[in-house]
């Protein structure tokens, strides 16, 4: 298979994926052992792409709170966003340096891919447990302080195990807090712009500083974050219209279905 094509499967899995409460990681797995494995640095750069969508969906939200930004209630979901951001970069960063989080070129392809699938089944079963447990119990639309603390929490837990969800993990602590699945996912969706850019950003850091960035090849690695961003924004706008008359339990059973995959795989 050519490797455009293999590059544009990629990016549509990852632009499907990325936001959906799944695992795009566990997804990216999958396809690689089929495709072509990738870099570290081409699944995160892809994932900026589907970062485009979520502005490009959210605008007029985005647009609003630019607009009234010195009103009291804009100020403080801005502070809340930006509360979670610094408590996971913070988080991360901390990680990285007593040796927790660990890069997808550190260990074998088959430890990763274990690793992975783990994370994507406990998410999985997680989402059920929690659904059942919130069940015929109303959710409220305010992002309090102490679920914006839960979501920076959730966002380092995804951020070191991968496989984990970012979204699916932030959406499942809101949850867990009480909140609506509509406000639950926004405010996931909202947060994750600033943390996927600083993402992106951080890793090319690192890649220029070691080096790795010729290694890339960017005219394909655009090609897929093109894809992603396309795939992004459709998968988007499908679950804000799901989530407002359903609940996460497909999601769940899909995600154990595909962590059992992955492990049968692997063995």
């Amino acid at each position: 298979m050519p490797d455009w094509i293999a590059v544009v499967i990629l990016g549509i899995v990852e632009g499907i994926t990325e936001f959906l409460p799944v695992s795009s990681t566990g997804h990216l797995q999958l396809a690689e052992r089929w495709l072509k494995p990738q870099s570290e640095l081409f699944d995160i750069v892809i994932q900026c792409g589907a970062v485009l969508a979520v502005l490009a969906v959210f605008q007029k939200r985005v647009a609003s709170l630019a607009r009234e930004w010195a009103t009291p209630a804009a100020r403080s979901y801005l502070g809340k966003i930006f509360l979670a951001f610094a408590l996971t970069t913070i988080g991360v960063l901390a990680a990285e340096k007593i040796g927790l989080k660990v890069r997808k070129e550190d260990v074998a392809a088959n430890i990763w891919a274990a690793r992975v699938a783990l994370a994507t089944l406990i998410g999985g079963v997680l989402f059920i447990v929690v659904e059942f447990w919130l069940r015929n119990k109303p959710g409220r639309d305010e992002i309090s302080w102490l679920v914006v603390l839960a979501v920076g929490v959730a966002q380092i837990i995804a951020a070191v195990f991968s496989g984990s969800s970012r979204s699916g993990t932030t959406i499942l602590f809101a949850l867990a807090l009480g909140v609506a699945r509509p406000a639950a996912t926004e405010f996931s969706f909202l947060l994750g712009v600033p943390t996927l850019l600083a993402a992106g950003g951080y890793k090319l850091f690192k890649a220029w500083k070691h080096h790795e960035l010729a290694a890339e090849n960017w005219g394909l690695t655009l090609l897929a974050t093109v894809m992603a961003a396309i795939m992004a924004f459709l998968a988007v706008k499908w679950l804000l219209r799901f989530v407002q008359t359903h609940t996460f339990i497909a999601f769940g059973w899909y995600r154990i279905a595909l962590g059992i995959v992955i492990l049968l795989l692997v063995s």
